[in-house]
């Protein structure tokens, strides 16, 4: 698993590197944005931003390691991952009211601060304090994908008063650098992990330093600003009208519901299935991390103006991958016939489904919910996401470990095949639906199907 995991790494990164330059060069040189005044802007937000996301992927490849280094039961770990699950959808349906009535500036310092706690309790092997560690860890990641781009947006209009056509260019190019720190984290993990001599907690520590130094770039370089507060009983009660009232709405989130459900799960799952094989827990996450760069890449590839494929086609392109790689997983897991290197390869495919999948829904989700009703219908999608994946976490498994990460792969499965049959219900919905299509770069008519 050693070479494979070294070998599967250098191979994506170089095929993500070509795709990457291919793409540039068919691309027809635009007209950057030179204004002084905005770049200074996008770089006083990259640079905390960025430090964020670092810390947060820098913990990945360890966390599943850090409870079994402990010495914690499989039952046990599956349930510090079912409160970090619980506490980030409790979170995350308040966070924007919270965000709004502390204040967007104070929300980011306040993350820096509660993710630098949930670090310093992974020292820690009692089980309650890893316990509150998970509920600090879920109010931190509400946080980060809340109030980092609401203060963004808002001083982008507000206060400098840019154009709000540029605000998608920033947000598209901290993806893209997010995908690459997330591999770069992999590494770093790796190395930390091996190197300093903590072990599996050395990737925690190592958080620390970045996560005070973006709080303390947040204090120095940042203006508060606040925005009017909507009632969080209205929000939910718009988004659940929409939700009901359009048959799109309904099959989209049925899709995100189950699909991401089954992403949570995989997280879970990776680390104990590839560990006992000797596998580089950093090298193997920044290979997944490449290869949903590499997903996102095909994704941008695919609808550019050269073959123009739709994100509904890529949706159900993910779909399938998906499908595809937990049936190579039920078989990869049987006990007495495991083979690591079919289930590497299954796992990397998901990811690289991600990459296709995270984008075409977020063009989709863009187009159908109505931009002031898709705080409350996410806020409605996110229950059963969560509810899914912690009653996988928690039922799922028994008491032989073997077997039941074999049945939660099977488990893993259908739900993916439900996944699939709401793909097809939506295409039959939307096939006409010209709203739904990336625009025709010639200009001519739409074609009569997705």
């Amino acid at each position: 698993m050693l070479v494979t995991a070294y070998l599967a790494f250098v191979g994506l990164l170089a095929f993500c590197l070509g795709l990457e330059l291919s793409r540039c060069r068919a691309k027809p040189p635009g007209r950057a944005c030179s204004n002084p005044s905005f770049l200074q802007f996008q770089l006083d937000f990259y640079q905390v931003y960025f430090l964020a996301l670092a810390a947060d992927w820098l913990q990945a490849p360890y966390l599943y390691k850090l409870y079994q280094h402990y010495h914690f039961l499989e039952g046990q770990i599956a349930i510090l991952y079912v409160c970090g699950l619980a506490s980030t959808v409790l979170f995350g349906l308040v966070a924007s009211s919270l965000v709004d009535w502390l204040g967007r500036k104070k929300s980011c310092v306040l993350f820096s601060l509660t993710y630098s706690l949930c670090c310093l309790t992974k020292l820690s092997q009692d089980y309650f304090v890893l316990l509150v560690g998970r509920a600090l860890g879920g109010l931190s990641t509400a946080l980060l994908f809340s109030a980092f781009e609401a203060w963004y947006i808002h001083e982008h209009v507000e206060r400098h008063d840019f154009p709000a056509e540029w605000i998608p260019a920033t947000f598209a190019r901290a993806a893209f650098w997010n995908h690459v720190l997330a591999v770069v984290a992999g590494v770093a993990a790796e190395a930390v992990a091996s190197w300093i001599g903590l072990g599996p907690v050395a990737p925690f520590v190592a958080a620390i330093p970045l996560l005070a130094l973006a709080g303390a770039l947040i204090l120095r370089n940042w203006g508060e600003n606040y925005d009017r507060q909507r009632a969080f009983s209205r929000t939910c009660a718009g988004g659940l009208r929409c939700l009901l009232s359009d048959r799109r709405v309904l099959l989209l989130g049925t899709i995100q519901a189950l699909f991401e459900s089954v992403i949570f799960i995989f997280v879970f799952l990776w680390t104990p299935v590839l560990d006992p094989h000797g596998a580089p827990l950093g090298i193997v996450f920044s290979s997944f991390m490449a290869a949903s760069l590499l997903g996102s890449s095909l994704y941008r590839f695919a609808t550019s103006k050269r073959y123009h494929l739709q994100p509904m086609h890529l949706l159900s392109l993910a779909v399938l991958i998906v499908v595809f790689s937990l049936f190579m997983l039920t078989f990869s897991t049987s006990p007495g016939q495991e083979s690591p290197a079919e289930s590497f390869i299954a796992f990397l495919l998901i990811e690289l489904a991600c990459g296709l999948y995270f984008p075409s829904m977020s063009f989709l989700r863009r187009k159908v919910i109505p931009e002031t009703e898709q705080a409350g219908v996410l806020n409605w999608f996110r229950v059963p996401l969560h509810l899914l994946a912690c009653l996988g976490l928690l039922v799922l498994h028994d008491s032989d470990r073997k077997t039941g990460t074999r049945n939660m792969f099977s488990i893993c499965s259908a739900v993916m095949v439900m996944a699939l049959l709401a793909v097809v219900g939506l295409f039959t919905v939307v096939r006409h639906d010209a709203e739904l299509r990336v625009p025709s770069p010639t200009g001519e008519p739409y074609a009569p199907e997705l």
